[in-house]
């Protein structure tokens, strides 16, 4: 019996290994997927639900039925050209993309964001995210912001602000990370001084460490028992 009980107990806690889990989206199809879909363990949703302003100043409403919206749309993209200019970036050729349009094929539309929530499935204690974007001409300062949660405790966050040389704005690229504790969501959004604002901005690889989730209190005291009568 107490051989059938150590292997309940091996089980279990073998059930629970951490593992990385990295989410490319190349397995879905290009398109719209709503406002909120589940994917690879996590539950995306909340997109651009916050009023803000453009970096012109002019305000923008949450959601995407109102002519000043910014669309609340999660987006499959085909970003095939992209990766002609920036190979190491992602996995090509999916990204998610957000907002209210779309480019079919292999061509692009880097979509506009202004916040996002995604809950985990189960806790993690690491999250990775490359970002694509555009910066200078009119996103000059506009900070990104990748934040990870337990409830609504603030465990870590990143940051990344946008290149202000002016003139023509261009595409680039950055990898904002979380850890140091365990959480169970993540958000990622933009401001620019006080405000939410709505850069266009595109993801991939989002990349997860889970961790074991903890055994209940019965069963951690059963399996402590048998494996005190085991060293005897």
């Amino acid at each position: 019996m107490i051989k059938q009980i150590a292997i309940v107990c091996a089980l279990s806690a073998g059930s629970a290994v951490a593992g990385l889990n990295v989410s490319n989206y190349d397995d879905l199809n290009e398109g719209f997927l709503g406002n909120s879909f589940s994917y690879n363990g996590v539950n995306y949703r909340e997109v651009n639900s916050v009023d803000g302003v453009f970096p012109d100043g002019n305000p923008f409403v949450a959601g995407g039925d109102d002519i000043n919206s910014l669309g609340d749309q999660f987006i499959i993209e085909n970003a095939a050209f992209f990766y002609n200019d920036f190979p190491t970036w992602g996995s090509a050729n999916n990204v998610l993309t957000f907002g209210s349009a779309f480019i079919p094929g292999d061509n692009l539309s880097i979509g506009a964001l202004s916040y996002m929530e995604m809950g985990l499935d189960a806790a993690a204690d690491y999250a990775s995210v490359d970002l694509a974007f555009f910066e200078n001409g009119p996103w000059g300062n506009i900070v990104l912001h990748f934040e990870a949660y337990m409830g609504n405790t603030l465990v870590d966050a990143d940051t990344y602000t946008m290149s202000n040389l002016g003139g023509r704005d261009n595409a680039a690229i950055t990898n904002l990370v979380v850890e140091g504790g365990v959480f169970d969501s993540m958000r990622l959004y933009a401001t620019l001084g006080n405000d939410y604002t709505g850069p266009r901005v595109m993801m991939d690889n989002l990349s997860i460490n889970t961790v074991p989730a903890p055994m209940s209190g019965a069963l951690f005291a059963m399996c402590s028992g048998v494996l005190a009568r085991r060293r005897r």
